[in-house]
């Protein structure tokens, strides 16, 4: 295995998550990209909009680095890792896309999902989920990254029940709406 070109296993990649969020747990700092959205709304001048955006960014200059970071390590990861490996899914689930008639598991985007869909056909799907998504973070108190890692680190009851929330609403998204909005 080449840990330069291939994608990172499990046992390197788990420390390294372990480690980010020890350190913003020493630092007394709280995870997440939802709340790096909030900063970044508020250093474009949402506060004037809204009360919701009205305080001090600086204290919190530390995430708009993190999303930074994660920009750059998604560019270096898509430009030079090998990303177009046959994807290592089970047979039970190969059968099942095929039924909605996917075929192609040679890479992360299935072009039987992506390439054939017009975009123009989904702004409205996209509209209403990108609402969605904004409410449910911003009621919520955060997002899957924030509650899922950062929340339970921290034992934090709301963030349990979050996550619970996060994969009940992806098994309905993926055995209910995928199957509808696939064809």
């Amino acid at each position: 295995m080449n840990l330069i070109l291939d994608p990172w296993p499990w046992y390197i990649v788990g420390p390294l998550i372990t480690i980010t969020m020890v350190m913003f747990l020493y630092f007394g700092q709280s995870f997440g990209i939802s709340s790096s959205l909030k900063h970044m709304c508020t250093v474009a001048g949402a506060g004037k909009f809204s009360d919701f955006f009205r305080y001090d960014w600086r204290d919190k200059s530390f995430s708009l680095v993190f999303v930074v970071g994660l920009v750059i390590g998604g560019w270096l990861s898509a430009a030079y890792l090998n990303g177009n490996q046959a994807v290592d899914i089970s047979e039970a689930t190969r059968l099942a896309l095929e039924g909605l008639g996917i075929s192609d598991f040679n890479h992360y985007a299935p072009d039987d999902i992506f390439a054939n869909k017009s975009i123009g056909n989904n702004i409205p799907l996209l509209i209403i989920g990108g609402v969605l998504i904004g409410f449910g973070t911003r009621y919520a108190n955060g997002c899957t990254s924030g509650h899922a890692i950062m929340g339970l680190a921290n034992l934090q009851w709301p963030s349990l029940l979050a996550v619970v929330g996060f994969f009940v609403g992806g098994l309905i998204a993926t055995f209910v709406l995928l199957p509808i909005f696939i064809n």
